[in-house]
């Protein structure tokens, strides 16, 4: 990577980057940073990308929620904390939210907790039972959808 770029280069640069996938603001000014770029810089070329739609945090957001969820089997919880950690607006969020239907939702929570409850080879109900709890958890999905789940299986077995 060369050392200097003229805001030119880096525009076109961040420009590629940009395109290849949807980035949040914070990606794009880290990006810039090890480009070597100063604030001004950073701020006017943030100012161009947002103005050619190049940047546009709702449209971000909503990418994401929808990727993790249907690929990494995310909960809300879980995209709600990656997406503040992101610096991502409440707006931005419950709009990204939205983008996951209740069906879908449910749907995805229920393949996911039964494959776990199936997969965990342990004898003493408990452990068990935190070892699923934890998962689901881990995972991003609310503790009551997890324990309601963990009873449901529990009283079938």
């Amino acid at each position: 990577m060369k050392e200097v770029y003229s805001i030119k280069e880096a525009i076109s640069k961040i420009e590629h980057y940009c395109a290849y996938q949807e980035r949040c603001h914070t990606e794009v000014e880290q990006k810039l940073r090890t480009m070597k770029m100063d604030s001004e810089e950073i701020d006017e070329i943030i100012a161009h990308l947002i103005g050619s739609n190049f940047l546009n945090e709702s449209r971000f957001a909503c990418s994401f929620a929808r990727g993790k969820h249907r690929i990494k089997h995310w909960g809300r919880v879980r995209i709600v904390n990656e997406l503040k950690f992101r610096n991502i607006t409440t707006y931005n969020i419950n709009l990204a939210l939205k983008e996951i239907p209740q069906e879908e939702y449910t749907a995805t929570f229920d393949t996911v907790s039964e494959r776990q409850w199936e997969t965990i080879r342990e004898t003493n109900i408990l452990k068990k039972r935190k070892k699923f709890c934890d998962y689901l958890l881990r995972r991003g999905f609310e503790s009551n959808l997890v324990y309601e789940k963990v009873k449901e299986f529990e009283s079938t077995e």
